[in-house]
């Protein structure tokens, strides 16, 4: 299982200064690969609770800060060589397809082709507002951002008329490093994304989910690839792991090994609602990636 762990962004971690020498150490240290998240904004009276939280407490102080996704992975691009670059996950309708297919194909080309696409629809109506999106229509949205991404990334001359955009007959002269473009995967944790994973995606972002729940949603996925005539053997997963504060490398080591447990392709630790500062983080890290192989 590929092991990965997530760049400094957000909260206390949000820290432009590091986030190179963070992404070059970790490399060095064995991490298979980076990730990020995307959070717009963090409303003072949120229209919608993160998972888990309550109105006293609505959702992780730590999203009050918060770096650009492709700025962040483009800096760690930039100073590393090896590891791959990941997303769980960039909010997909709340990017014009032709901007976020130019930004994609660019971060592709500076990472010499190992950037990793992960698309999710996100959970907040706020942000949706925001960003001028319709959060009503978010999985449709989403379906024709795929379209468009498939089209600019295979063809050389492309245009589309949908329900949400429409984009011109153009030449395509900006072209991926890695072949029909990055591999993408989708987040989401109900039946209808797990479906979509199974009919579009190269595979899942998932996180660490209780025991069963995570097999379920998987088999979902892998039916509706077999319906859409796809080879389910060759669907991935990217699960997420968010230790909370004070979580031992011990403890995390564990949660990391219940998911290789469930024959995931690769996991990422995301420390920075453990620790309070990325070296912290990255030292932590390190010890779970030595516990982990030994």
């Amino acid at each position: 299982m590929e092991i990965g762990i997530a760049l400094p962004q957000y909260g206390t971690h949000a820290r432009a200064d590091r986030i190179a020498g963070f992404a070059r150490d970790a490399e060095e240290a064995g991490f298979d690969s980076f990730w990020v998240g995307d959070r717009v904004l963090t409303p003072v009276a949120p229209s919608d609770l993160y998972p888990g939280h309550t109105p006293e407490n609505p959702y992780p102080h730590q999203y009050k800060t918060f770096l650009d996704p492709l700025t962040v992975l483009t800096v760690a691009a930039g100073a590393t060589s090896r590891a791959r670059l990941g997303m769980s996950t960039l909010n997909g309708p709340w990017y014009p397809p032709a901007l976020l297919a130019r930004s994609l194909t660019s971060l592709d080309q500076v990472s010499g082709g190992r950037l990793d696409v992960g698309l999710g629809i996100g959970w907040l109506r706020d942000e949706y507002t925001a960003v001028g999106a319709d959060f009503r229509k978010r999985g449709a949205l989403l379906d024709e951002l795929l379209d468009v991404l498939h089209g600019i990334w295979t063809q050389e001359e492309f245009g589309h008329r949908g329900p949400h955009w429409t984009i011109p007959v153009a030449h395509v002269g900006l072209r991926p490093v890695q072949p029909a473009g990055p591999p993408v995967y989708l987040g989401g944790f109900s039946p209808a994304a797990l479906r979509r994973v199974g009919r579009r995606a190269a595979g899942w972002v998932g996180a660490v989910l209780p025991p069963g729940a995570a097999e379920g949603l998987w088999d979902v996925a892998r039916r509706a690839a077999e319906e859409a005539g796809r080879d389910p053997e060759a669907l991935r997963r990217r699960i997420r792991c968010n230790p909370g504060p004070g979580a031992t490398a011990d403890a995390i080591a564990a949660l990391l090994e219940g998911v290789r447990a469930t024959g995931a392709d690769g996991c990422f630790v995301d420390l920075q609602q453990s620790v309070d500062s990325p070296d912290e983080a990255l030292e932590l890290g390190v010890e779970v990636l030595g516990l982990l192989r030994g």
